[in-house]
């Protein structure tokens, strides 16, 4: 199969839900929106350039059952890269296309995400914690970032044989419960409500403690999880950004939230030193790559530790790309 590249995944991960219905997209003719797109790509230089996918015009309309139906089976059907350990507390089993993380504490395992469906969650998520020595039962609590099936699928497989405790926010608690905003065969049911959590709300497994920051936008509920890892006897603070995608169509409020998001997360790094960031979905954070690294033979130092201003420039890409979408929709 033929290697894609990492702005092409991430390309794949955008056009999934959000491109399917590219005939309604605005032209790329014309200066709307030039200005912050020029912003992005200086912000994003050559480390950040998968994030830069953000900037192309986005669709007026949100992808239909069909083509959600079969942009995720595509995805699905993608080799799984294997699993791997990012840092001395925390392991990625997840696919090619979505991310699933496993933070593990000195009293049990707390898993970001929970992939598609029931036999990537027995395949990749048990499977890959057996192969990097960590055991499925001690899954205490999952945390699902938002409200798509690709993040909470796997999620009812888990509490059928593991009985965790299960996260989200209000708001997606809710639209879980209601309309979706997107449905697919290929995704396992949304599993019943359990914790909701609101802006700045923890879990604490023993000797971690995760602070969950709403950051809406891709969801009206995302949240972007932050917590500190180790490597190599050193601390490092990290977040995983919730959701990324402008999958939504012409909603003005839904990009003014995600701006505003971003641009409250740049001065939380700033204030917490946040030097890691993570993505759900491994095409934006270059998760494969940094592993593969990680175990050439030789290797020094962690990849993934970017530093606070790298990390607020990743920040800056998606905020810029944000509001040049808001004015290609003449708001």
């Amino acid at each position: 199969m033929k290697r894609m590249t990492l702005t092409a995944v991430a390309t794949a991960t955008v056009a999934l839900l959000a491109a399917c219905a590219n005939s309604s997209a605005p032209p790329a003719a014309g200066q709307a929106g030039a200005a912050h797109v020029a912003v992005a790509t200086q912000a994003a230089g050559t480390d950040l350039e998968a994030l830069t996918v953000l900037c192309k015009p986005a669709p007026e309309t949100r992808a239909s059952h069909e083509e959600v139906d079969k942009g995720v089976a595509s995805q699905i059907a993608r080799p799984a890269p294997a699993p791997g350990k990012a840092f001395d507390n925390l392991y990625f089993v997840g696919a090619a296309w979505v991310s699933a993380w496993a933070l593990k504490t000195s009293d049990g395992i707390i898993l970001i995400d929970a992939l598609n469906n029931a036999q990537e969650a027995s395949t990749l998520i048990e499977g890959g914690m057996k192969k990097l020595g960590l055991d499925p039962a001690d899954i205490k609590y999952i945390v699902v970032t938002h409200a798509h099936g690709d993040h909470y699928g796997g999620v009812n497989y888990l509490l059928e044989r593991y009985h965790p405790r299960v996260v989200m926010s209000q708001a997606d608690w809710a639209m879980s419960e209601g309309k979706l905003e997107f449905e697919s065969s290929q995704w396992g049911p949304p599993p019943r409500r359990d914790i909701a959590v609101k802006d700045g709300d923890a879990i604490t497994l023993g000797d971690t403690r995760v602070t969950l920051y709403t950051t809406p936008g891709h969801t009206a509920g995302t949240i972007s999880p932050v917590f500190d890892v180790k490597t190599g006897g050193q601390r490092h603070r990290a977040m995983i950004w919730g959701g990324t995608a402008f999958n939504f169509g012409r909603d003005i409020p839904r990009l003014d939230s995600y701006i505003g998001a971003t641009s409250r997360m740049m001065r939380l790094a700033d204030e917490q030193n946040i030097d890691v960031m993570l993505s759900n979905h491994p095409g934006y954070d270059s998760t494969v790559p940094k592993l593969a690294q990680m175990a050439a033979p030789g290797a020094r130092g962690n990849p993934f530790v970017l530093g606070t201003p790298t990390v607020k420039r990743s920040l800056t890409v998606m905020n810029e790309c944000a509001q040049a979408t808001r004015e290609r929709f003449g708001a």
